[in-house]
């Protein structure tokens, strides 16, 4: 009796393993990553929609099970813009074991490049500066680098302007290495034969009268001038220009000042700080706006009501840069999946770096395809050129690439 008695505790225990195992099956995996940004502070204009673009996509991957029973977690914490708390939220990740890391600011990114390679852990940061690119294996930009950028917008000028004589033009930028290098690659696409006559180039402060600078380009001739910062300064410069009665209201306006920016230096929040100084400013990104209807952009808006958002959320490039990261990493994760290996640092490495050709990434949030490769870790090339009108930021022609971004790498 008694042996009969321990044998049925022992089919019992089997029984309740083998369910046990069978659950834990079925749950699947679970794929963690990182994001640390700066939901206050500085800047947290930019990562507070950026975060909750991140937040519901992650909701949205698991609601719809789009990495079938496995589970994405994504820790989100805040650092205020401070490289020391990022690198501490870092080191706080890597103890949750990620397979993926979502960093900000451009001061961080270059400070944590060593930690980058020495984890060897895919790396999508919110700063586009091409620096981060150099002496590093493990960043990869979502799109196109603040010099691709500023290079295009410089282009654009020398494509349109209708004046007689080389346009010339002024640069605004942030007295920074993210300012500097677009800077830079102007200069270097200059001297290998864009025709464009760089007269100044300014590293703002935080000046709120702009007047003596904006009466001094006017002085030189300027026709135009290209800003790559960040929205509060950019607003205080077209106030001052709009109450000189220098905003051009047309292209090249003879006697006026055309002013152009790029990804951080415009958007809709700009036409909140700046109002009607911001009409006829042009602006380029690779991401999509809500004002451009498809697809891609009914999604966002889809997403963002799904999750309560409210509509400046839901509108902002920002909201959609934040979706747009978490998309390139699951998609990352999928194709990892479908080739039955194991979803680790290393292979989603392998398939970051794969991600071109035939296997090049099309996300609907940009306006171009999502390409890396081992030489080239720059994502979406495309550049969509927006103007603002009637207090909406809206499409001026179709996407198109950098040609001098080209001859000068």
């Amino acid at each position: 009796m008694k042996n009969k008695q321990v044998m049925f505790m022992l089919v019992a225990l089997s029984f309740l393993l083998v369910l046990g195992f069978s659950a834990q099956t079925l749950a699947g995996e679970t794929y963690k990553m990182g994001l640390s940004l700066a939901i206050t502070g500085p800047t947290s204009d930019v990562g507070n929609p950026y975060s909750k673009g991140a937040e519901d996509y992650v909701k949205y991957v698991n609601d719809e099970k789009l990495l079938g029973d496995d589970k994405l977690v994504c820790y989100i914490r805040d650092d205020g813009y401070k490289t020391e708390t990022t690198k501490r939220n870092f080191e706080d990740f890597l103890d949750e074991e990620i397979v993926f890391y979502l960093n900000y600011s451009t001061g961080s990114t270059m400070a944590m490049k060593k930690d980058f390679d020495e984890e060897k852990i895919p790396v999508l940061p919110a700063s586009f500066h091409a620096g981060n690119l150099i002496d590093s294996s493990y960043i990869f930009l979502p799109i196109s680098s603040y010099s691709s950028q500023a290079v295009g917008l410089a282009e654009y000028v020398v494509a349109n302007h209708k004046g007689s004589g080389t346009p010339k033009a002024a640069m605004f930028i942030h007295p920074s290495a993210f300012g500097r290098a677009s800077r830079d690659d102007v200069q270097k696409a200059i001297k290998v034969g864009l025709g464009i006559e760089l007269v100044e180039i300014v590293e703002h402060g935080k000046d709120l009268d702009n007047t003596a600078m904006l009466k001094r380009f006017q002085s030189k001739g300027v026709q135009y001038v290209i800003s790559h910062t960040v929205q509060p300064p950019v607003a205080t410069m077209l106030k001052g220009a709009q109450s000189l009665g220098m905003l051009a209201s047309s292209f090249g306006e003879a006697g006026k000042i055309t002013f152009l920016g790029a990804h951080y230096a415009g958007g809709p929040d700009l036409i909140g700080l700046a109002g009607s100084a911001a009409e006829n400013y042009f602006w380029t990104t690779s991401y999509k706006l809500m004002t451009a209807k498809g697809p891609g952009t009914e999604a966002q808006l889809a997403l963002a009501k799904r999750y309560g958002r409210d509509e400046k959320v839901a509108m902002s490039q920002n909201y959609t840069n934040g979706i747009m990261v978490v998309q390139v990493a699951v998609e990352a994760m999928r194709r990892v999946k479908t080739k039955g290996k194991k979803v680790s640092r290393e292979s989603l490495y392998e398939e970051m770096l794969a991600m071109n050709g035939y296997n090049a990434y099309y996300p609907l949030t940009t306006v171009g395809p999502v390409t890396f490769s081992k030489t080239d870790r720059e994502g979406v090339d495309t550049l969509q050129l927006y103007m603002a009108k009637d207090g909406v930021f809206q499409e001026v022609g179709a996407p198109f690439v950098s040609e001098y971004v080209q001859k000068i790498k």
